[in-house]
């Protein structure tokens, strides 16, 4: 108990004087300021910021239709390059089928060319020594009746032959087919340059359309049937042979410096084909007209002379003994006509001539129409296709532009170019 009221004892002591030391210190207080800040009128006080909020799905379904209809279109793309290609292989594999073709078929005129060749000349020989036994031995009446009748029936087989070979010229179809054979093989080789040159960018459907119009030219120029779609081997006017599809001229603002092209190198393009079209295209169908005529001569001089010894031999042993001159004669001449027209493939340097002008043709409208490949490869291939180096070819344009502004002829062993 006392102890008690001695703790309070020390703790009302202790608070006291607690008091006393706090009323001791002083602390002088500050003046009050009164500071009125403007307040900036705000007509809507219920102000809110509201966050943003990230709508997606929108967003995501219109990602997935561009997605979805990319992927529709890269199919589609896919799906147009497999058959543009599958296209072209199977343009491919008709050109290689019509290489064996005009091969096979070449081969074979070229044996109507030498059988029918040997068979007319002995038929029309044979023929003739017949007639020239009948008209010696006028004393038998039967046996010269036999073999003078025997030997018009020769020589009117001979004739008939000899008319049928100097229509379809087997010496020009065979001609015609060797050069089938060899542009067929060009395309082929021009169709796997695309096949491989095209594997990654994709082949498109104009480089189908192009070589199918190459067939079709092809087929055109060079027919394999003998009946309906024969060449005419006796025009009236001779022209070059064309197998190439008619191509238009492209801007001429597409030849870039970049692409190899320059004024130089257009004006040696011009002078080249100034050049073809003055001298060499000019000379080769002027020998082709020559050739034709050769031949239109030959082709209507082998019949007549047999038929002549065919009705002459006729006459054998009825008092007339020019009769058996006339048909040896005439028999003998045929049968050498056959051999120059037939032999000499007289018909086969027509085709030449006239297959030598369409390349000359062919030379001018590329000079004319190219525009795509690089020009300095394109001067290249030009110089290698008419037979000459390029300094040649540069000397050439050169001598040509000079004789042109001259108003001279150019030099005729410089400017031949074939």
């Amino acid at each position: 108990m006392a102890s008690l009221q001695a703790s309070r004892f020390m703790l009302t002591t202790s608070c006291s004087s607690c008091t006393r030391t706090r009323s001791a210190i002083s602390i002088p207080k500050l003046p009050k300021f009164n500071v009125s800040i403007p307040q900036i009128p705000i007509k809507n006080r219920n102000f809110r910021v509201e966050e943003p909020i990230l709508r997606l799905d929108g967003f995501a379904e219109d990602l997935d239709l561009s997605l979805s209809e990319r992927q529709r279109q890269k199919k589609r793309g896919c799906d147009d390059q497999v058959l543009q290609r599958s296209r072209l292989m199977a343009v491919l594999e008709e050109v290689i089928d019509r290489v064996e073709m005009h091969k096979n078929i070449g081969e074979q005129r070229n044996n109507w060319n030498s059988l029918l060749l040997n068979s007319v000349n002995m038929i029309t020989l044979t023929a003739a020594l017949m007639a020239g036994i009948a008209s010696m031995n006028a004393s038998g009446i039967d046996s010269v009746s036999a073999v003078s009748i025997a030997s018009t029936v020769l020589l009117a087989s001979a004739t008939g032959l000899a008319a049928l070979m100097n229509k379809i010229q087997p010496s020009q179809l065979v001609e015609e087919q060797r050069n089938a054979t060899r542009l067929f093989k060009q395309l082929r080789n021009r169709i796997e340059m695309v096949l491989r040159e095209k594997s990654e960018d994709g082949i498109s459907e104009e480089d189908v359309k192009e070589a199918i119009k190459r067939v079709l030219c092809l087929d055109k120029a060079y027919p394999l049937p003998l009946v309906g779609t024969m060449l005419e081997k006796f025009p009236q006017e001779f022209k070059p042979a064309t197998w190439w599809p008619e191509t238009k001229p492209e801007p001429t603002h597409s030849r870039t410096e970049a692409n190899g092209w320059n004024s130089e190198l257009e004006m040696e393009m011009r002078e080249v084909v100034e050049v073809i079209k003055s001298r060499d295209a000019e000379e080769y169908e002027k020998l082709g007209n020559v050739a034709l005529k050769l031949n239109r001569v030959l082709a209507i001089s082998g019949p007549v002379l047999t038929g002549i010894a065919a009705v002459s031999s006729g006459f054998i042993g009825h008092g007339s003994g020019l009769a058996g001159v006339v048909a040896t004669t005439c028999a003998s001449l045929a049968a050498v006509v056959n051999t120059l027209e037939h032999g000499g493939q007289v018909g086969m340097v027509v085709e030449m001539y006239r297959n030598s002008a369409g390349f000359f043709s062919l030379m001018e409208d590329t000079i004319k129409t190219e525009r795509r490949e690089n020009g300095q490869v394109f001067e290249t291939k030009v110089a290698l296709k008419l037979g000459r180096s390029l300094s040649e070819l540069r000397d050439l344009a050169r001598r040509s532009s000079l004789s042109r502004l001259q108003g001279s002829a150019i030099d005729e062993c410089a400017s031949k170019l074939f």
